[in-house]
């Protein structure tokens, strides 16, 4: 095995899905105080999102309270009420060739800006014969950190 080009940094976002969002307000903002930070919405993702924040500064935590705008489409943000978790990491183009040439398998989209502005990608929650290595049932997004989360987070190295 090549030596790893990228560092996880940390824990980005998690996202929750249920088909009242309503439903996840009352729980994470109502009652346990996280504050909505911003709100983003895609037909393409078929998504309707509130962003909410937890902790602050460069190890903050994103969560993401997700329903979709037609539950007969795909993707079905609500169908696993732990949607994805997201992980920082410091070089995401790196991250995504040196991932692929071991064997992991992405979800169709490739990088791409995210809700929250970073760019981002998928490893698919399920592995198949071309890519043997995924997620096992769990969708990760891999997020590009920002030059202060990584001088934040980053472990003191060589």
């Amino acid at each position: 095995m090549t030596i790893r080009p990228f560092r996880v940094l940390g824990l980005q976002q998690i996202a929750l899905g249920n088909l009242d969002k309503a439903r996840l307000r009352r729980l994470w903002v109502d009652m346990l105080g996280l504050p909505v930070i911003g709100d983003f919405r895609s037909e393409r993702e078929n998504v309707d999102e509130d962003i909410l924040a937890l902790g602050s500064g460069p190890g903050q935590v994103e969560v993401d309270l997700m329903a979709p705008l037609d539950p007969a489409k795909k993707p079905a943000v609500h169908e696993t009420p732990l949607n994805h978790v997201g992980l920082w990491i410091d070089d995401l183009p790196a991250a995504v060739e040196w991932l692929t040439a071991q064997g992991v398998r992405f979800a169709p989209g490739g990088i791409r800006r995210g809700a929250a502005g970073h760019d981002i990608c998928f490893l698919h929650p399920k592995a198949n014969d071309a890519f043997p290595i995924a997620g096992e049932g769990v969708l990760i997004e891999l997020v590009q950190a920002p030059p202060a989360v990584v001088a934040a987070l980053a472990p003191p190295g060589p």
